[in-house]
């Protein structure tokens, strides 16, 4: 997932989790935490991994302390273990492969498809 202001970009991963898909994005407001745990109870996740807004000095700003928060709370909430990883440059990247006319909401999916897809690649190369 990457959590927003006002967006959640939402992608999933199939069994195997070798791919890493755009599914949606959900409204922030008015409860974030309830958003996620209604996608993680209809999905039957089994893992959720949340992206970390980390500065590119490797600081967690005020949008990293923020998501954090939200992580602790979401971890209370659901019974699946929640990941962070790092999503420096996600929504860049997003932005790069759409281009510039295409929705937020798509960009944002595509954000969390890139955080997933990274964390994913980073668990085959442990495997290795």
């Amino acid at each position: 997932m990457d959590i927003g202001e006002r967006r959640i970009g939402v992608a999933i991963a199939d069994d195997r989790a070798l791919v890493a898909i755009p599914l949606a994005t959900v409204p922030a407001h008015p409860d974030p935490v309830e958003a996620v745990a209604r996608l993680v109870h209809e999905q039957k996740a089994d893992l959720l991994v949340v992206g970390l807004p980390i500065s590119m000095t490797g600081a967690l700003g005020p949008q990293g302390q923020r998501v954090m928060a939200l992580v602790q709370e979401i971890s209370a909430r659901i019974p699946i273990p929640v990941e962070t990883w790092d999503e420096r440059l996600s929504t860049v990247e997003a932005q790069r492969r759409l281009g510039p006319r295409h929705p937020k909401e798509r960009r944002d999916a595509l954000a969390a498809a890139i955080i997933l897809q990274s964390y994913l690649d980073h668990l085959r190369g442990l495997r290795r």
